[in-house]
């Protein structure tokens, strides 16, 4: 990407292994992904409670969408992770695997616990907002 895309950390606020912030510069277009789910090819939601492989096929779908749209994951530059549990372990389990996924990217993250999504046995849904060239 021409215009480099600048994640901020912050100097004053807790260390934590995420940037607070993505700088996007003018002249990009912002592409806004409806949550990826965990569905198949059947629109069914397999891996029913395994919150690791629900997460994998969260950001496999992801990866689908952004290709479809000419991007990818380096260019993605925010996420929400929304978890369906009210256990801190799932949310590491969810946290660990969308990041792992992510192969070093890391983008500023809000990673939530709700206590239930829109699919039936759906236990992971990942938000996200991409930076790409203006074409």
């Amino acid at each position: 990407m021409k215009n480099s895309i600048t994640f901020l950390q912050s100097s004053e606020l807790a260390k934590v292994d995420y940037p607070y912030a993505s700088r996007v510069p003018a002249g990009v277009d912002l592409l806004f992904l409806a949550g990826a789910c965990p569905l198949d090819q059947e629109g069914n939601v397999p891996n029913i409670n395994d919150y690791e492989l629900q997460a994998k096929l969260c950001v496999e779908n992801l990866k689908q969408v952004l290709k479809e749209s000419g991007a990818s994951l380096q260019n993605v530059v925010y996420t929400r992770v929304i978890v369906a549990t009210n256990q801190q372990k799932d949310l590491v389990t969810v946290w660990e695997s969308v990041k792992k996924e992510f192969d070093g990217h890391d983008v500023p993250s809000t990673l939530s616990g709700v206590t239930v999504l829109g699919y039936a046995d759906q236990l992971v849904e990942i938000e996200a907002v991409a930076a790409l060239d203006a074409e």
